[in-house]
């Protein structure tokens, strides 16, 4: 019986995952935004809920920062913060331009392709703090990111580096973990 439990937990899991990352596709089209940069977002809104923060962090807004210039994903999040919260908090999208503009309390940063030669200097400038950093380049795992976009056979997938992610201090669920491609 436990078995089944925790089978039909993950197939849950999955569907959620998987719905809402084409539940962007039926939003009204609008050609500036892509694809992509919405299923990147249904990802990373569905993070908050199978990744646990300190206590400390659960209250003011939800900071969702992106390193690097406003793009497209950033303007997915912006709309999603109008209409979205993690459990009670507001989401905030910020942008910085360099990892010393990083601020002390921010929940998820997401370093772009483009950016991730800036990925040590967050790496550092995040030391001891309860920040999950997404990335989408390959190798990043091994570098200090705690979760990696990749596309697998045409399909958007995500890496999962657990120790890299605890070092911030953070939980991540089983449930998160069963559907991640895991990588140490």
């Amino acid at each position: 019986m436990k078995l089944i439990n925790l089978k039909l937990k993950k197939y849950r899991i999955i569907l959620l995952l998987f719905l809402s990352s084409i539940s962007f596709s039926f939003v009204e089209s609008n050609p500036q935004v892509d694809t992509n940069a919405k299923i990147k977002a249904a990802f990373l809104y569905n993070f908050t809920k199978y990744i646990d923060w300190p206590s400390e962090y659960k209250s003011g807004n939800f900071v969702v920062g992106i390193l690097g210039n406003k793009s497209n994903l950033y303007k997915v999040l912006y709309d999603m913060s109008k209409t979205k919260k993690v459990a009670s908090q507001e989401f905030e999208i910020q942008v910085y331009s360099s990892p010393s503009e990083i601020n002390d309390k921010i929940h998820i940063l997401y370093i772009p392709d483009d950016a991730s030669s800036s990925l040590s200097g967050a790496v550092q400038k995040l030391k001891g703090k309860s920040t999950l950093i997404v990335t989408e380049a390959p190798g990043l795992t091994q570098q200090g990111s705690g979760i990696n976009f990749i596309v697998v056979a045409n399909r958007q997938k995500f890496e999962l580096n657990k120790s890299n992610v605890e070092k911030h201090n953070l939980k991540v669920s089983k449930s998160l973990e069963d559907v991640a491609l895991v990588v140490k």
